[in-house]
Order: C-alpha cells, then sequence, then structure tokens
C-alpha cells in the first residue's frame, strides 16, 4: 500500500515542449520592450498625424485654434463636384494618380531583373561603382531629383539629346520636359531612377542567401549562365 500511495504522490514528468511554451510566454514581455520604441515612432509620425482629416469639416481660419472655429461638415467636399470644371479636374487628378500607381506596379520587376544580373557582374570595383550609384538617388529629395532631370533633359542641346544626335539615333532634338507626351514616361524614369537600386537591395541579399551547392550541381551538369539565372536564381527569388 505504502507503494501505492507513493505513485500517487509522484508528479508527472513536465511536457518539454510544454516547458518551451511556458517559457516563451514568461519572457514575451521582453520580445515586445525591443519593439516598443519602434511602434511608439509609427504612432507619433503616422497616426499621430492623421488628426489633420478633422481640418477639412472646419471653416478653418488662422490663426484662431481649430475648434474654436465654425464647423461645415461634408461643405469642402460636396463644393468638389458642384461645377464641371471642378469635377473635370478631379477625374484628371485620379486619372494621373492611377496611371501613375499602374505603371509602377507594371514595372515592379524592374529591381528584382536588376539585381539579377547586377549579381552576375565579375568586376567588383565596378559592381559596387554601379550599386552605390544606383542606390544614392534614394537619398536625395525629389526637388533635387527634377533639378537633375531639368538641366540633363530640358534644353534642346541639353546631354541626352545631344548623345542621341551624335549616335544617329534621333534627327531631331526631343523635348521631354516640355512636352505632354511625355509626362507618364518621365514619371516612371523619375520613380525607377530614385527607387531601383534601393529596392534591388533586398534581391541582392536573397540571390546572397542561395546554396551554393545548387549554383554549382548546375554548373557540373552543363548549364550556363543563362540557364543559372532562369532555373535557380529567379525560382530561389520567388
Amino acid at each position: 500500500m505504502e507503494g501505492v500511495e507513493s505513485v500517487r504522490k509522484m508528479k508527472p514528468a513536465k511536457n518539454p515542449v510544454q516547458k518551451t511554451i511556458n517559457y516563451k510566454k514568461r519572457d514575451a514581455y521582453k520580445e515586445f520592450l525591443f519593439i516598443l520604441p519602434f511602434l511608439l515612432l509609427v504612432l507619433a509620425f503616422s497616426y499621430f498625424p492623421l488628426f489633420g482629416w478633422t481640418y477639412a469639416f472646419f471653416d478653418y481660419k488662422p490663426p484662431k485654434p481649430l475648434f474654436d472655429q465654425e464647423f461645415v461638415g461634408f461643405k469642402w467636399f460636396v463644393d468638389m463636384f458642384s461645377t464641371k470644371a471642378k469635377t473635370d479636374q478631379i477625374v484628371q487628378v485620379l486619372k494621373n494618380t492611377l496611371s501613375i500607381s499602374g505603371i509602377s506596379l507594371l514595372f515592379s520587376w524592374f529591381p528584382m531583373v536588376f539585381a539579377v544580373f547586377l549579381n552576375e557582374v565579375r568586376c567588383k570595383p565596378y559592381k559596387k561603382f554601379v550599386q552605390t550609384a544606383t542606390t544614392l538617388p534614394n537619398f536625395i529629395s525629389w526637388v533635387l531629383v527634377y533639378s537633375v532631370a531639368f538641366h540633363l533633359l530640358y534644353a534642346e542641346k541639353s546631354p541626352l539629346n545631344m548623345i542621341l544626335m551624335d549616335l544617329k539615333l534621333i534627327d531631331k532634338p526631343i523635348m521631354l520636359m516640355r512636352s505632354r507626351d511625355y509626362v507618364y514616361f518621365r514619371m516612371w524614369l523619375w520613380l525607377t531612377w530614385k527607387n531601383a537600386g534601393w529596392a534591388a537591395i533586398m534581391y541582392l541579399a536573397a540571390i546572397a542567401a542561395i546554396d551554393e551547392q545548387e549554383i554549382e550541381a548546375a554548373k557540373v551538369d552543363g548549364a550556363g549562365r543563362m540557364k543559372i539565372i532562369w532555373h535557380i536564381t529567379i525560382p530561389s527569388l520567388l
């Protein structure tokens, strides 16, 4: 009987998995503290400014405080569509916004292709130069981007026109900065020049993580560089 009682009093052994789960729950708050400063930054710079949306519902006249102003509700929203000219302007703005967003999505593959071919460059100094030159524009303000584009493309004897005419690719200067026909192309060009290099960084990191043994096995099987890109690099990125 004493043996039976002792067996009853014995505590069951703890499950290692349950022990790990309990440990993670106990220390979860420590992990939360690591991200807390970044959550506060997001709250301060992304959510708190949304308070400014309330100005749209008041007839705001500075310098009085906002809640001392006359509340007008949806007056300004209705006013946006009060005349045909205003409606046409709103439609044009929406058209431009959706078109530029669509172009960005349509060419969203470009940074990946750029990273794939940049990774194939064997000359390290040249590779570093190209990566630096294409990443730096991300840190340049849009004002400077437009200033550079203006000096390169505005005049009839701009550097681009002179190069293309010397190469006999065009007969007369292309007025990229003056013509309405190239608006969407210009916007795509600025966005690509400013963001492609920065966006390619994550693809280069993913390419570096590809198992080298797969590439070596493909070379042994006779695969060239293009086949390695098509059958190993791109599927690994996807």
